[in-house]
């Protein structure tokens, strides 16, 4: 077993040295700072917006890095976070008459807005931006600036709204969307690390976002739904049908990781059968291997023209979430899993050619969009998920897992 984990480290440890040195070559802008995201599969900048989701993941995602993994300490990357972080500071947000608005969704590449979207995830990662490059420079100004963030986006969530600029038509019933409250948990786990004052401050929260994700467990445990009512009930039509098996895992491995920072055994035991074993059950495709991208819960074809194309990011969930619940619990089946999925991933995603990994694939696995960046696949879901694997392989290697 040993001898295996070690195989895994070794090619996740060598992609992940892969895919920063992509983006490390060919993302950063020297003269209106920030990041291209728009790279094609040779790294040539194919578009200049820059998606702010885009710019606050790389900015984090090289501040974890540099924080916690000592060959990454390298003076060049803390440099590109410290422009992408200015380059947030002085453009995400879309100035209104009443101050300081919302965070746009796309900018020039000198910072000038393009399009704002209705919901709250330009702020989210906003928020993990500001938080961890704080961090690593010690700016308690990026800190307060991060908690004030949040602390707005907490009032849109569960007070008020109106500001996200959505109206409340009559014939649009409310809906719990898994991607918020699992957002918001992902964002209580990034502000409290090492901070009792916030552990204590967004307790609660931490306690509503459990339960609004929970609600999303349908059909007698059997399905996990992305969109359920704000009471935990089914919706009508597709909306209410829809399955995405990779935010399902995702959501899995935020719950486990939150239940065992509070010892719920509990929680622990149904964020793997349900948010980690459902997917894969539903979500697998027996004939061409994969993640499908969306499902419909009663066999329907899902309107979302992609829903069969076998996609990055779902891949990066389903490997951390599997590799997670056996560092756990042990079990093989769970390391079963994992080697699946880290079979398929390996063998379809990864540029051997000019690195990083193709994103979009279809059904049967191949290559249908060969940009290794865009407006939704920057640097962020492949080095997490290689990150966080090339970590939990360290822990059970030293920790003698045989």
């Amino acid at each position: 077993m040993a001898a295996l984990l070690e195989q895994y480290r070794k090619r996740i440890r060598t992609e992940l040295d892969r895919v920063v040195d992509f983006w490390l070559k060919f993302s950063h802008d020297q003269q209106y700072g920030g990041f291209f995201t728009c790279l094609g599969k040779d790294g040539k900048i194919f578009d200049e917006l820059k998606y702010v989701w885009l710019q606050g993941r790389q900015v984090w995602m090289y501040c974890r890095l540099y924080r916690t993994v000592k060959r990454f300490q390298r003076p060049e990357i803390l440099k590109a976070a410290q422009s992408g972080g200015a380059f947030l500071q002085q453009f995400a947000r879309v100035q209104s008459p009443d101050g300081p608005g919302k965070c746009a969704f796309c900018l020039t590449r000198d910072g000038r807005p393009v399009k704002v979207q209705r919901t709250i995830f330009s702020e989210c990662f906003y928020v993990m931006a500001m938080d961890e490059l704080s961090r690593v420079t010690g700016d308690k100004g990026m800190l307060a600036d991060a908690e004030s963030m949040m602390d707005q986006l907490v009032h849109w969530v569960r007070i008020d709204s109106s500001g996200l600029g959505r109206p409340q038509l009559t014939g649009d019933a409310p809906v719990n969307s898994m991607a918020v409250p699992m957002m918001l948990l992902c964002l209580v786990d990034q502000l409290t690390e090492g901070r009792e004052r916030l552990v204590d401050k967004y307790r609660e929260l931490s306690d509503w976002c459990v339960k609004q994700i929970l609600q999303h467990v349908q059909r007698d445990g059997k399905a996990i739904l992305e969109n359920v009512s704000p009471d935990g009930k089914e919706l009508p039509g597709c909306q209410g049908r829809l399955q995405n098996p990779g935010h399902a895992l995702e959501a899995g491995w935020f719950l486990l990781q939150y239940a065992k920072t509070q010892g719920d055994t509990e929680l622990q035991k149904l964020a793997v059968e349900k948010f980690m074993d459902v997917p894969f059950l539903t979500g697998w495709d027996a004939q061409h291997g994969g993640l499908f991208y969306f499902l419909d819960v009663d066999g329907h074809c899902p309107t979302q023209l992609e829903w069969n194309m076998k996609l990055w990011w779902p891949h990066c969930e389903a490997l951390i979430s599997y590799l997670m619940a056996y560092s756990h619990f042990r079990e093989p089946a769970m390391l079963g899993k994992f080697t699946q999925v880290y079979d398929y991933t390996f063998s379809h995603f990864p540029d051997e050619k000019h690195g990083e990994w193709f994103g979009y694939l279809s059904q049967q696995g191949e290559v249908v969009l060969d940009f290794k960046g865009g407006p939704f696949k920057g640097f962020f879901h492949v080095p997490r998920c290689l990150y966080m694997c090339e970590k939990m392989l360290d822990h059970l290697l030293e920790n003698g897992d045989s």
